[in-house]
């Protein structure tokens, strides 16, 4: 049985699709810190280096118990201006609760990934009023899994477009699931350019 509020048995974070696992895995990024109960809210942070060393990632789990707080920290961040990218990958609690509208943001350019089901109708709208740019979002419901976020950011560090991030994506999707790229087509939201 996995649990939330651990992040070893985190679905998002300790199996062997989630984030800790997996991008110690992909054999692009390095762990450079890892620090335990960072927060009332967040479990552990991790913090990955490229191996081109142009990237840092710095990843956090959340407690499954902080989903609000783990959401509005989220948008917070988007918001920020401080970020190139800012992903979030989990649960669609959105799904489950409702939260304030976010203040409108202008001059923000922030690019943010949203890996969770259906995140296209419960994130784009919200995002867009913090100035983000979406640029990768589901369209249904999905296996959201730490295995997509690589290859969506290696395309988007290389400078390409939404679609193709948004092929990056499904290939990653599609190779885990061992299904075809096209089968996975419509899982990923047709952002445009």
């Amino acid at each position: 049985m996995k649990n939330g509020d651990d992040p070893y048995a985190n679905l998002y974070w300790g199996c062997m699709d989630g984030l800790a696992v997996h991008f110690k895995k992909t054999g692009n990024w390095k762990p450079v810190k890892s620090e335990s109960d960072f927060s009332k809210a967040i479990l552990r942070r991790l913090s990955f280096k490229h191996v081109t060393g142009d990237i840092e990632l710095v990843a956090e789990a959340y407690k499954g118990s902080e989903m609000r707080t783990c959401l509005i920290d989220f948008e917070k961040a988007a918001a920020a201006g401080e970020f190139d990218l800012v992903a979030y990958i989990g649960h669609n609690a959105l799904m489950d609760f409702a939260l304030e509208p976010p203040a409108t943001v202008k001059g923000n350019e922030t690019d943010v990934i949203v890996l969770c089901c259906l995140s296209d109708k419960y994130f784009s709208k919200r995002l867009e009023n913090l100035g983000c740019k979406p640029v990768v979002m589901i369209r249904q419901f999905m296996y959201p899994r730490s295995f997509i976020l690589p290859s969506a950011i290696e395309s988007w560090r290389q400078g390409e477009g939404r679609a193709e991030m948004r092929s990056a994506a499904g290939r990653a999707y599609a190779k885990n699931q061992k299904i075809s790229v096209k089968a996975v087509t419509g899982v990923f939201a047709d952002l445009g350019e």
